[in-house]
């Protein structure tokens, strides 16, 4: 049976939601490509695994894998990256830098003005990949943002594919590409361009991304790849210290 339930003809999708709230609940898996029960049933796995995670539990990967045999993050629009984002490993590397919920620092500014500038690109971040949202330690042309506005929900985080796959994420034109065209912040015409490359530490685990993102088509040289890698080598080195 599913938690939704119609009365009068109105759609209840969560009985202490009034209908302000299960309308935008609507709109929000509306925008996910989802339908409410599957965009409810993600949530509530993704926080369960969450707390889980940063309770350092042992039990992750079990309920990873009753979350893997019930098909609750199998994807409907968007190939899933969650065995990856979800690694207790990866996600230890994460928090054991301690930048999560940290303040800014002018020392990644300094990174994230540079990336914007070299590239001739409006928005730049470092960015840190959690197992339920997208934190944004750093960011270039996207005015003052309050601590809210420095996270998104990791459905939004197109560097999430970059970190999955350990190597830069090219989009010329996310619009035009039958994988990425379907991606929440494409569809809304938050991001059209993006190049990312993976911040990883020692022992291969990507934490987040330096990354730059137009509202317009861009065409990515070599040179922009090797300008934001070295700038990527920058960050990961004050991160996780000089590398041998």
């Amino acid at each position: 049976m599913g938690i939704s339930a119609t009365v009068s003809g109105v759609t209840s999708w969560l009985p202490r939601y009034d209908d302000w709230l299960n309308a935008e609940l609507e709109q929000c898996a509306r925008e996910a490509g989802e339908d409410v029960d599957t965009y409810v049933a993600r949530a509530v796995a993704t926080r369960m695994v969450a707390d889980l995670a940063r309770a350092d539990s042992d039990s992750p990967e079990e309920l990873m894998s009753h979350l893997a045999d019930s098909g609750v993050f199998a994807s409907t629009s968007m190939p899933s990256v969650s065995a990856v984002i979800n690694d207790p490993e990866r996600l230890r590397a994460l928090h054991a830098t301690g930048l999560l919920d940290s303040p800014v620092e002018e020392v990644y500014d300094r990174i994230t003005r540079a990336a914007a500038q070299a590239l001739d690109a409006p928005h730049a971040l470092v960015s840190l990949v959690d197992i339920d949202r997208q934190y944004f330690k750093s960011f270039a042309g996207l005015g003052e943002l309050t601590e809210e506005e420095r996270q998104t929900p990791l459905n939004r985080s197109m560097c999430q594919y970059a970190v999955a796959n350990g190597s830069p994420l090219i989009l010329e034109d996310a619009r035009a590409d039958p994988v990425f065209k379907n991606h929440p912040a494409v569809l809304d015409g938050t991001l059209v361009a993006y190049l990312g490359i993976p911040l990883i530490d020692g022992h291969g685990n990507g934490i987040g991304t330096l990354c730059v993102y137009d509202e317009k088509p861009r065409l990515w040289t070599t040179g922009h790849v090797q300008i934001l890698s070295d700038l990527a080598e920058l960050a990961a080195e004050r991160i996780f210290g000089s590398r041998p």
